[in-house]
C-alpha cells in the first residue's frame, strides 16, 4: 500500500459516518481539475505512512470511528487493497471506496467479497468527452460503463458525483449523464474549488443557482440528485 495521507477524523467524508480517510498514491487518470495533484503525479514517492501505523490509529480508536474512507489518488491500483480493507473490516469498521471506476474487475471482487460497504465512483462527464475531461489522449470507456452498470445493481451502498467545471460541463452534458445512470440511487454534483494543488490550476465554478438548474431534468432520472461543496 503506498499510503500519502491521513485524516484521523472527517465528519464530510463518508456519509453518516464518523470516519477516518486515507489517501493512496497513484492514479491512471490525469483530470486537470484533480485536487490531489500531489498524489497523482509523484506515485513513486516514499510512502507517508506504513499499513501499521494506520491500523494500530484504527484500533485504537474503533471505538469513536463507525468506517473509514479510502480515496486516492486511485486506490484500486494498489495490489494490497483487498488484504488492507480486510484488516479494517476485522476491527469492525465500515469501509467506504472512492474511485474513478476504471478497473471494474478489482470493483467487483472488493464488493463481492464484502470488503466494501458504499462505494462513491466518479463521473467525470458525459461518455462523448470523457477521455479529455481524464486528461487522456484515449480511453476505453466500457470500463467506466461496466462499472455504472455493476453498482446499479451491487450488493452495496454507493452514489454517483461529479466535480463540475464550467470550462467542461454544460446542460447538454448533464442530459447525457442523466440518460447514462438512470434508475441509479444517488447522484451529486460537487463544486468545483481552484486551488494551488489542482494540477492545471484555473478552471472555474459554477454558482450554486447555476448547479441547481441541471438539477431537474437529472432528477427525472435518478432517485437522489443533490448539490454538495457549494455555499448557499
Amino acid at each position: 500500500m503506498n499510503i500519502q495521507g491521513f485524516q484521523k477524523t472527517t465528519l464530510l467524508d463518508y456519509p453518516r459516518h464518523v470516519a477516518a480517510t486515507v489517501f493512496t498514491g497513484g492514479c491512471n487518470f490525469r483530470c486537470p481539475f484533480c485536487h490531489n495533484g500531489d498524489l497523482v503525479l509523484n506515485p513513486d514517492q516514499p510512502e507517508a505512512y506504513a499499513p501499521e501505523e494506520i491500523l494500530a490509529h484504527l484500533r485504537r480508536r474503533k471505538h469513536i470511528l463507525d468506517g473509514v474512507c479510502v480515496t486516492g489518488g486511485e486506490p484500486t491500483l494498489q495490489p494490497d487493497l483487498p488484504s488492507f480493507l480486510g484488516q479494517i473490516k476485522n476491527l469492525g469498521l465500515s469501509v467506504k471506496l472512492d474511485t474513478n471506476g476504471y478497473r471494474p474487475d478489482v470493483l467487483k471482487s472488493l464488493c463481492q467479497e464484502g470488503l466494501v460497504d458504499y462505494v462513491a465512483m466518479d463521473v467525470k462527464g458525459s461518455p462523448r468527452r470523457y477521455a479529455e475531461i481524464c486528461g487522456l489522449s484515449r480511453m476505453d470507456i466500457s470500463k467506466i460503463e461496466e462499472s455504472v452498470d455493476f453498482l446499479k445493481t451491487a450488493p452495496v451502498d454507493y452514489e454517483f458525483r461529479t466535480t463540475v467545471v464550467r470550462e467542461l460541463h454544460g446542460a447538454g452534458d448533464f442530459l447525457l449523464i442523466g440518460d447514462w445512470l438512470a434508475g441509479a440511487k444517488a447522484y451529486y454534483l460537487q463544486g468545483y474549488q481552484d486551488s494551488p494543488k489542482v494540477i492545471s490550476p484555473g478552471f472555474t465554478a459554477y454558482t450554486l443557482e447555476e448547479l441547481a438548474a441541471f438539477l431537474p431534468s437529472l432528477r427525472e432520472k435518478i432517485s437522489t440528485v443533490e448539490i454538495r461543496g457549494v455555499e448557499h
